[in-house]
Order: structure tokens, then C-alpha cells, then sequence
């Protein structure tokens, strides 16, 4: 038994995009720090990250609805979509780096430029999905998008969704062609690769037992070698945290107070794949719908034209479901294992108020496959059963805490806790996650690292141009960067015809 106590300056605990983008950020900014990374799994990118467990929108609020409200007076509150956009454009910007520096290449095998598309039906949601169109067209960050209910365009559209359905329905749709498919698995695998390329120690098969505050206020990481069976220790004076929906186990070992009064709620999800090429290459968008009453945000269905392995795919969900587990590869004891005396009742009161949401997720478990087929034929009038196969994508643990709003509020974005000095940060939540990677990193550096933000700034605007100003207060910027981000990762109209 080894328990000889290693230093490092930084530990990342998991090896998902969020580690690596940190990590990738940390050695541009300070290439001299030697960074450690532990990952129970065999490989990067395995859990939340990989490409079948979430759902590969380059998250930009472009066509999904629950990020545009209507207020009570009838107006349609975009605040929320331009602040995503924004944040998304951070990550384009980050990876456009990475590509011009050599330190990641050949972007196809991450990111696809891929039309977003908004699907609504009845009266009451052409209206809103009108007056949504009318808001955001006009914004520098939503110029292109077009807004039709004319069946023609329509079919043009979305031949697949079109075929077959009752012609005297209502219906209409937003499309925006600047939107993307992202393989954050691949992204993350070959960020993973540029970090070891710049010797930052990788551990695969490493699993975090505990975490303590040493008297110097390093943190010592207990870890369990899975090869060898050892007990390793290792401390530095930074921690991140970016383990997907066991980050909230892992916080709770720390015991900093920032830690308590949080609660997870795990949700799964289930996908309907094609697995007929001539169905799959009938569809070329993300055509994102409705939620239905009482479901999460993230439950929002979609028909998704996916690159998986540089080859087209097709994907149709997400469906909810229930497990104690807080990550694919967790246990059946994650849940009630999270519960402790400071959070019990934070718990009991989300329990009280989400009874919609706990009675969707029962219906949701309970469906049968014909039922699931019956929900894709909303979207796809003549789907057929034996063209669609079940996948089981990722676990999402949904941070439930004391707000204003009240006590056990269920929050659905994704959350930085860090403590007061700065010394660890975790990463909670779910959507839109991924997406905002790099936001969420910088977040980091800043509550993290306030003494050397000054120092680091000039370098992190020549990586992120946008950083720190707003783009829609500067079409020109956007303008500029927008351009040339699709020359560099290949989104402009010319690469498509490549996969199309």
C-alpha cells in the first residue's frame, strides 16, 4: 500500500470536456503548471461527453424553444437565447484556436455545419413561434433565419417530417443554416491527446475516494488505482471537479460550506436511432419541437441528423427516464447515497413541488416501445418500427437548491460551486453543458484565479477574440469572427457538400 503524498499544481477529476477544455485553457495561460487528470474510466470522454450519451447541438439557442419564454403580457423574452449564443460563440472561437495552432486538427471529425430547425404545430404555437421569429431575427447573432408555413418550403425543409401527414394542419417552422452538430466525444478525445502531447499527466482507471484540506490548504486527493489496486495520494493547491453527475458525491467530500444545501436529481435518457441509410439520408437538420406539459427542459423532442464516426446518423428523442444512478457507469446507491442532514430537506421540499415532472418520468418509464413510436410519428408520420433501435444516452443529475424562488428549486442550467479562496471549483448541471464549455472554464479562472486574470488577459482575448464584450452590441466583431471561424473549422456551404 502506497501512501506517499505527490504534488502537483492542478488535479482534474474526470476526463470529460470540461477537464479538458480547463486544462487546455491552463496550458496556454500557464504552460509551466503540471496538471494531473483522474478518470475512472478506461478512456476520455466516455460518460457525459461521449457522442451517444448527449445530443451533439452545438447548443446556440438557434432552434430550441425553452430557451425563448413567453411573458405574461404576450412578448417573448430573448435574454436567455442571446446569453447561450454568446457563450456558444466562445467555444467556436476557443476551437478555432486550437486549429490554427496546430494543437488540434482535421475539425470535420468534431463539428458539421447542420440547419437548426424549430417545429411547431396548432395555432396557439405558430403565433408564439411568429412572434419568436420576429425577436430574434433581426439580432446580429440570429441573422439568416427565415421563418414558413408555407407547405412547399416546408417540404423543401424537412422532406421526411412532411411525407404522409394531413396537409390541413397547422403547422410551421423557423430554419437557421449557421447552426452545427458537435461530437464533443471526439472533441474531448482529442483534447485529451493535445494535453498529453504537452505532458500533462493523464490516469485512466484512477477513481477519487476522498477529498481533505491539508494544513498548508493544498487538497490531498485519495485515489484508488483500479490496475494495481493501490491507494495513491496526491495534493495541489487547485482542484477542478468536472466529473459529470458524480461531481455532487465528490463536492460533498470536501466539506467547504459552499458544498451544502445541494441536492442532484438524477434523469436518463433514452434515443431512437435509424437504422435504414435510406431513411437517414432523407433528413439533413436538428429539427427541435415543443416540451410536453410537465417535462424538463431537456426533455424537449428532437430529430437530430448526427456525424458519428464520419458517418451520418439519425436520432430521435430524448425520452426520459428514472435511474438512482448519478452516472451511466454509477451505482443504484448514487442517489439516495448524496442525501445528507444539510441537504435532506432541501431534497423533501423539490420532492413536494416537481410532482409534474415525477409523474412524467413515471409515464415515461413506463412506455412501451409502440408508445415511443408513436411519439416519433409526430415528428414522422410513416416511421416504422423495425427501422428505429433503441439507445440508452447519458445520466443527468439536475442540481436541486435553496434560492430565492425557494427552498429544494430545481435548477436545469449548469453551475460553478467554488470555495470562498478559490481553491476548488466543481461543475454541476446539465444543459446546455457541453456547448459552453468554454464559458464555464473562464468562469472558473476568473472566481478561481482573480490574481492572475490581469496577467493572463492579453493572451486569453488573442484565443477568444470576443472575450469580455458583447457581440451583439458588435455586429462588426461578430461579423469578422463569424467569418472567419467557418473558414477555419469548415462550416461554410462548400464543406458540407463533403458528407451531404
Amino acid at each position: 500500500m502506497s501512501s506517499v503524498q505527490k504534488k502537483t499544481d492542478v488535479i482534474l477529476i474526470g476526463a470529460g470536456v470540461m477537464s479538458a477544455t480547463l486544462g487546455s485553457l491552463l496550458k496556454e495561460l500557464a504552460p509551466e503548471w503540471e496538471i494531473k487528470v483522474f478518470e475512472k474510466l478506461a478512456k476520455a470522454g466516455e460518460e457525459s461527453s461521449n457522442e451517444w450519451n448527449n445530443a451533439g447541438t452545438g447548443h446556440a439557442a438557434l432552434c430550441e424553444l425553452n430557451y425563448t419564454s413567453e411573458k405574461p403580457d404576450g412578448t417573448i423574452d430573448v435574454s436567455k437565447a442571446i446569453k447561450i449564443n454568446e457563450q456558444f460563440q466562445l467555444s467556436m472561437q476557443f476551437w478555432s484556436y486550437l486549429v490554427n495552432s496546430n494543437l488540434i486538427r482535421n475539425p470535420q471529425d468534431f463539428i458539421m455545419p447542420l440547419p437548426h430547425i424549430s417545429l411547431v404545430q396548432g395555432e396557439q404555437n405558430i403565433e408564439f413561434l411568429k412572434k419568436r421569429f420576429k425577436a430574434l431575427s433581426n439580432n446580429p447573432l440570429f441573422q439568416g433565419m427565415q421563418f414558413s408555413e408555407d407547405t412547399e418550403k416546408l417540404i423543401e425543409w424537412f422532406p421526411l417530417i412532411m411525407e404522409g401527414r394531413n396537409l390541413n394542419e397547422p403547422i410551421a417552422a423557423t430554419k437557421i443554416d449557421s447552426g452545427t452538430d458537435v461530437n464533443f466525444g471526439a472533441l474531448t478525445r482529442m483534447l485529451f491527446d493535445h494535453l498529453k502531447s504537452e505532458s500533462v499527466e493523464v490516469n485512466y482507471k484512477h477513481s477519487v475516494k476522498n477529498i481533505n484540506r491539508t494544513s498548508d490548504g493544498s487538497w490531498e486527493v485519495k485515489v484508488h488505482n483500479m490496475d494495481s489496486g493501490e491507494i495513491e495520494y496526491h495534493s495541489a493547491k487547485f482542484v477542478f471537479i468536472g466529473a459529470g453527475g458524480a461531481s455532487l458525491p465528490i463536492l460533498q467530500k470536501t466539506g467547504i460550506p459552499e458544498s451544502k444545501h445541494i441536492g442532484g436529481f438524477p434523469v436518463s435518457g433514452l434515443f431512437l436511432v435509424c437504422n435504414n441509410p435510406e431513411v437517414v439520408d432523407q433528413h439533413h437538420a436538428k429539427v427541435y419541437g415543443k416540451a410536453k406539459v410537465g417535462a424538463p427542459p431537456m426533455s424537449v423532442p428532437h430529430l437530430d441528423t448526427r456525424y458519428i464516426d464520419n458517418k451520418k446518423s439519425l436520432l430521435f428523442g430524448p425520452f426520459a427516464g428514472f435511474s438512482p444512478k448519478f452516472l451511466k457507469t454509477g451505482s443504484n446507491f448514487d442517489l439516495i447515497g448524496s442525501v445528507k442532514p444539510n441537504n435532506l430537506l432541501t431534497m423533501l421540499a423539490a420532492g413536494a413541488k416537481e410532482m409534474a415532472l415525477t409523474k412524467y418520468l413515471i409515464q415515461q418509464v413506463l412506455l412501451s416501445n409502440e408508445k415511443r413510436m408513436e411519439e416519433l410519428r409526430e415528428f414522422i408520420p410513416n416511421a416504422k418500427s423495425e427501422d428505429w433501435d433503441i439507445v440508452v444516452a447519458g445520466q443527468r443529475v439536475q442540481v436541486i437548491k435553496d434560492t430565492e424562488a425557494g427552498k429544494g428549486t430545481l435548477q436545469f442550467g449548469t453551475e460553478v460551486v467554488s470555495a470562498a479562496d478559490g481553491s476548488i471549483a466543481a461543475l454541476l448541471g446539465a444543459s446546455p453543458g457541453a456547448s459552453t464549455a468554454v464559458h464555464v472554464m473562464l468562469e472558473v479562472l476568473e472566481k478561481c484565479f482573480p490574481q492572475h486574470i490581469n496577467e493572463w488577459e492579453p493572451k486569453i482575448k488573442e484565443m477568444i477574440p470576443s472575450y469580455g464584450v458583447s457581440l451583439v452590441e458588435n455586429p462588426e466583431l461578430f461579423q469578422k469572427i463569424h467569418t472567419s471561424i467557418a473558414e477555419t473549422l469548415g462550416l461554410s456551404e462548400k464543406d458540407k457538400l463533403v458528407y451531404s
